[in-house]
C-alpha cells in the first residue's frame, strides 16, 4: 500500500460515499441518477483495477472483507475485490433508483419520523426488535431516530447505510430473518461474551487450517484438486468429502471469527449498540431442509444484493412478458403470482452463482460455469421441497431432512460439479482475516487499464516458485472425472 494508491482509493470511493449521503437527504432523486454512472465507473475501477500479487494474500482479491467499504475505517488496501465490488454496485443501484431515498424504520422522508415513531421515542429509549418470519417474531432492529438533520448527521447516516447489509434500522431490511440474540445485551457482558466467541472460533479455525495443509496440493498457496486420481474411487470420495467438510467448516468459523472481530471493534471502540450486532448466522449445522438452510440458518448479508441483481429483474421480466401476451387483467391470477415467485427464486440463485464466480475470476483463475449451475440448481431443490409439501402435506424436516441437507452440501457439490477448485481460499485464511487490520505491503499496486490481473514482477518471489511470462505461475481450474 503506497500513498499514491491510498489517494486513488479515496478518490474512487468518494462518489460512492456521496451517493449514500444523498440517499439520506430529501429531494435528491435527480441528483442521484445523474451521478450514478460516475459512481459505477469508480467502483469498477476500484474493485477490479487493484490487485494483491503475493500468492499467500491472493485471497484478498477474492474479497476477504467482502461487505464493508473499509476505506471508512482506514484499511482500504485489503478489500478492493470482486466481492466488495459486487455488493457496492448493488447498493449504488438501490441508492440511486429508490425515489424516496433510503428510509429508516418509522420515517416518512429521510430524517422525518412519523407521529407514532415520535411518541414511541419519547416513551422509551430502548430499541425494539421485531420481525415476522412465517408469522412468528424473529427480531429486527427498529431504533428510534432523531428528527434533527445536519450535515454531520447526514454523513453518519451515509456511513451507517454503507456498512449495513441486513438493513437492521432501515425499511429495506424489513422481512430479513435475523437470528435471535444469544448474548447478554449489557455492553460489558456482551463484549466479554463476544471476546470468548472470537477466541474459540480463532482456535477452531487454526486447527482446521492446520489439518487442511496436511493434504498434498490442497494446502499449497497455488491450490490443488481435492480429487486424488491415484486413489481407488471409494477412498478418493472419502478423502474429497473430508477435505470438503474441513474446508467448509474453516470458512464458516473464519466467517464468524471475523464477524466477532468487527463486533468487538464497533461496540468496544466506536460505542455501537450491541442491539445492532445480532448473530450473523442462526444454526446451519441443524438445518433440516434446504429452505431453512438458505432462508434462515445461513447468513443473510447478501440477501439484498442478490435480489437486486437477480430476484427483482427476473420477477419484472416475467411480469412484463405476461402483460404483453395476456394483458394486465389476468395478472391477479394465482398462477402468474406463483410463476413470478419461482422466477424470482431462480434469479436470486443465478445471481448468487454469477456473483461468486465473478469474485473468483478477480483472482485471475478464469471462469467456470459449474459453480453457477450448482447455485442455480439450489432453486430447483427449493421448488422440489415445496412440491413435496404440496403433494404429501408434510414439510421436509427431521432426521431425514437433516441428512438431505448434509448430502446436498457435502456430497452433491462434488457429484454434480466434478470440478477442481484450485484456489487458495482456505490456505492462510487465518492470516488473511487478522493481518489485514495492521498489514500493508508494496506488492499491491494499481493495475490500471492494462490487464485484469498483473502481479508485481519487482516483488521477490519465494524460493522454488516457478516463473512464467506474467511473473507468477498459477494452475488453471479444470473439471475432471471423480
Amino acid at each position: 500500500m503506497t500513498p499514491l494508491t491510498f489517494l486513488y482509493q479515496i478518490f474512487l470511493t468518494a462518489p460512492y460515499v456521496y451517493l449514500a449521503y444523498l440517499a439520506r437527504r430529501e429531494d435528491t432523486y435527480t441528483h442521484r441518477l445523474l451521478i450514478l454512472p460516475i459512481v459505477l465507473s469508480c467502483l469498477l475501477l476500484s474493485a477490479w483495477g487493484f490487485v494483491w500479487t503475493i500468492p499467500e494474500m491472493e485471497v484478498y482479491n477474492w474479497g476477504q472483507c467482502m461487505f464493508i467499504p473499509c476505506l471508512m475505517v482506514g484499511s482500504s488496501h485489503k478489500c478492493k475485490s470482486g466481492l466488495f465490488g459486487g455488493v457496492a454496485l448493488a447498493k449504488s443501484l438501490e441508492f440511486a433508483f429508490t425515489k424516496e431515498g433510503m428510509l429508516k424504520i418509522g420515517e416518512v422522508r429521510p430524517g422525518v419520523l412519523k407521529e407514532k415513531a415520535k411518541l414511541s421515542e419519547s416513551s422509551s429509549a430502548t430499541p425494539h426488535y421485531q420481525l415476522e418470519l412465517n408469522g412468528k417474531p424473529n427480531g429486527i432492529a427498529n431504533e428510534p431516530l432523531p428528527s434533527a438533520r445536519s450535515s454531520w448527521k447526514g454523513l453518519t447516516d451515509a456511513l451507517e447505510l454503507l456498512h449495513t447489509c441486513r438493513g437492521l434500522n432501515f425499511k429495506f431490511g424489513h422481512g430479513t430473518p435475523i437470528p435471535p440474540y444469544r448474548r447478554p445485551l449489557h455492553r460489558p457482558v456482551f463484549l466479554r461474551a463476544t471476546l470468548r466467541s472470537f477466541f474459540s472460533h480463532f482456535i477452531i479455525l487454526d486447527v482446521l487450517e492446520s489439518i487442511i495443509k496436511l493434504f498434498p496440493g490442497v494446502g499449497a498457496p497455488s491450490g490443488g484438486s481435492i480429487f486424488y486420481t491415484s486413489l481407488p474411487l471409494p477412498t478418493r470420495l472419502v478423502v474429497s468429502t473430508t477435505i470438503h467438510i474441513l474446508t467448509g467448516s474453516a470458512l464458516l468459523y473464519g466467517f464468524m471469527m471475523t464477524y466477532d472481530l468487527f463486533t468487538l471493534i464497533a461496540v468496544g471502540c466506536f460505542h455501537s449498540s450491541p442491539h445492532n450486532w445480532p448473530p450473523v448466522m442462526d444454526d446451519p449445522w441443524n438445518a433440516d431442509s434446504m429452505h431453512r438452510f438458505w432462508a434462515r440458518d445461513w447468513h443473510q448479508l447478501l440477501r439484498r444484493t442478490l435480489l437486486i441483481f437477480g430476484g427483482y429483474p427476473a420477477r419484472y421480466l416475467v411480469r412484463s412478458l405476461h402483460t404483453v401476451f395476456f394483458g394486465k387483467r389476468s395478472r391477479s391470477h394465482g398462477k402468474i403470482n406463483t410463476l413470478e415467485e419461482i422466477s424470482s427464486l431462480f434469479g436470486v440463485f443465478l445471481a448468487s452463482g454469477l456473483w461468486h464466480e465473478c469474485s473468483i475470476y478477480a483472482m485471475g483463475r478464469g471462469f467456470e460455469w459449474t459453480p453457477v449451475l450448482f447455485f442455480t440448481g439450489q432453486a430447483g431443490l427449493l421448488v422440489a421441497e415445496r412440491s413435496w409439501r404440496k403433494f404429501t402435506g408434510r414439510r421436509v424436516g427431521g432426521l431425514w431432512g437433516k441428512l438431505w441437507v448434509y448430502f446436498v452440501v457435502f456430497i452433491g457439490t462434488q457429484v454434480v460439479g466434478k470440478c477442481t477448485l484450485s484456489i487458495p481460499v482456505v490456505v492462510d485464511l487465518l492470516t488473511c482475516c487478522l493481518s489485514g487490520c495492521v498489514a500493508s505491503t508494496g506488492a499491491w499496486r494499481w493495475d490500471g487499464y492494462t490487464t485484469l490481473f498483473k502481479p508485481n514482477k519487482d516483488f521477490p518471489r519465494s524460493a522454488g516458485e516457478e516463473s512464467s511470462g506474467s511473473g507468477l505461475n498459477y494452475p488453471k481450474r479444470e473439471c475432471i472425472p471423480i
